[in-house]
């Protein structure tokens, strides 16, 4: 994980990320790219015959105000022992960060954001997403990889190999309901390959899958959750939930490393 995205925004989340991000970078002598995006179709305006018009003051104004930021965020960045570059776009976030996130190994988020659960079902890079309140310094402790034995939860196994890697512990926790897929001992045999060594934490079902993965992160004091997002479609998700979207929600929960 030598190339990091970062958002970058005047929300208060917005130094979580941005620290999480640069203790990523150093941990793996990593480059950090920051993203400073000014949605500027959102300021199209219709006038009286229904006819759509860009407020141009206005859009010059925002742009201008964040090319202001992106340059005080230039000159903070020059006293930090990382290398980076500060990338601006135009875009709707997702489609910002999904274009400029296919070059890079991974893209740091927070919660909260509504566009994270988009940006992770349209790339094929991994996203870090960062608790809103305090300093998560990067890379974790101890790690948890929820495992169903399915494509999801192997691709993000993968791709966080790197991560696990630098870990001190890291659990394989999974919860006996999914039948087929691939078996919990080949996602540690994989890892043992890589250097990685994980223990299985077999938990039995007491409520939904999602709160049975909650309390047991909580027991393991895990300060990162592996998981594949998404396995099912998204429409039956947002209908139903889903062990994605309540992660998302969960304030109090752990970083996620999600892929899809």
């Amino acid at each position: 994980m030598r190339s990091i995205l970062v958002l970058a925004d005047r929300r208060p989340d917005s130094e979580n990320r941005l620290q999480a991000a640069l203790s990523l970078a150093r941990a793996n002598s990593g480059h950090l790219t920051v993203l400073i995006d000014t949605p500027v179709a959102r300021y199209l305006a219709t006038d009286a015959m229904g006819s759509g018009y860009l407020a141009a003051d206005i859009v010059r104004e925002a742009v201008d105000s964040d090319d202001v930021f992106a340059e005080a965020l230039h000159k903070r960045l020059l006293n930090e022992d990382v290398p980076y570059d500060i990338l601006r776009a135009e875009d709707e976030p997702a489609d910002a960060i999904a274009e400029a996130a296919r070059l890079n190994d991974v893209v740091v988020l927070s919660r909260g954001q509504p566009f994270v659960g988009e940006v992770v079902l349209r790339g094929a890079t991994p996203v870090l997403v960062m608790p809103r309140d305090g300093v998560t310094l990067l890379p974790p402790s101890v790690v948890c990889v929820a495992w169903d034995g399915g494509d999801e939860a192997a691709s993000a196994l993968r791709l966080a190999v790197p991560l696990l890697a630098q870990a001190e512990r890291v659990h394989v926790l999974t919860v006996a309901e999914k039948s087929g897929g691939f078996p919990v001992c080949d996602a540690v045999k994989y890892l043992a390959r890589h250097g990685v060594k994980a223990e299985v934490v077999e938990v039995e079902r007491s409520a939904s899958v999602a709160v049975t993965l909650d309390a047991a992160l909580a027991e393991l004091q895990a300060d990162l959750l592996v998981m594949g997002a998404y396995g099912h479609s998204r429409l039956r998700e947002f209908l139903l939930g889903g062990v994605t979207r309540y992660f998302l929600e969960d304030s109090a929960g752990p970083t996620l490393f999600l892929a899809n």
